[in-house]
């Protein structure tokens, strides 16, 4: 069933309530097997800016590995407490990410979905030109989202290469290459995204705050993993 055939589509309010999940399985609740099969399909989705986002879920969930570790390493009774605050706020982090998973996944059918509309008339072209632009908003907005969780999140990995378990701190570093990995890909769909949106303006803005974003996480990324190389020798 298209957009078309539910009534008058109000881009504002139709767009956005578009529920993937109403047609799809979450991918998040798949397994590992038919994750990497779906996306290994013929099917557009997901594609780089969910991977983007499960990859950053992946490098905070090592992470908190680390502080849980750390916060259950004998002899360390002292720092259980500052290691579980680390493990709690790497916990959020992987619940953020988890979430745009999906998010961008549906954004793109969002998007798919406004083409589909009609555009025999004028009403119906601005209909849709409306449409189309709020979907690509949405898209753009969301794999930013996920550069700006996933820098926040570096900051787990940081720490627990600095002062967490070092029988772990590969894993740590492990952690922060996957949200270097993440913070790339996200900003790549960014910029795709922006190049089919108008208001010059907010793109400015928002490529400019991505941007600044990148060389930060790549920053952050290579003080941790010279770290990690110090430690391992």
């Amino acid at each position: 069933m298209g957009l078309d055939e539910l009534g008058p589509f109000n881009p504002k309010e139709r767009i956005i309530e578009y529920q993937l999940e109403a047609e799809h399985k979450k991918l998040i609740d798949m397994n590992l097997v038919a994750f990497a099969n779906e996306t290994a399909s013929e099917s557009p989705a997901p594609g780089g800016g969910s991977i983007s986002a499960y990859v950053a879920t992946l490098g905070v969930s090592l992470g908190t590995m680390v502080a849980n570790l750390s916060a259950s390493k004998k002899g360390w009774e002292d720092s259980w407490e500052e290691f579980s605050d680390w493990a709690e706020k790497g916990q959020q982090f992987k619940k953020q990410l988890m979430h745009l998973v999906d998010e961008d996944t549906r954004a793109f059918n969002m998007i798919l979905e406004a083409f589909k509309l009609p555009k025999g008339t004028d009403e119906e072209k601005a209909i849709r030109k409306e449409a189309v632009q709020a979907a690509t908003k949405f898209a753009i907005e969301i794999p930013f989202q996920v550069m700006e969780v996933t820098l926040q999140s570096m900051q787990v990995m940081k720490a627990m290469v600095e002062k967490g378990n070092p029988n772990s701190i590969t894993d740590a570093g492990v952690g922060a290459l996957c949200a270097r990995t993440a913070v790339l890909g996200a900003h790549m769909n960014v910029r795709i995204n922006a190049s089919g949106f108008s208001d010059k303006v907010y793109l400015e803005k928002i490529l400019a705050r991505a941007a600044k974003i990148e060389s930060e996480a790549v920053q952050i990324e290579k003080e941790i993993i010279e770290k990690v190389n110090v430690a391992i020798g």
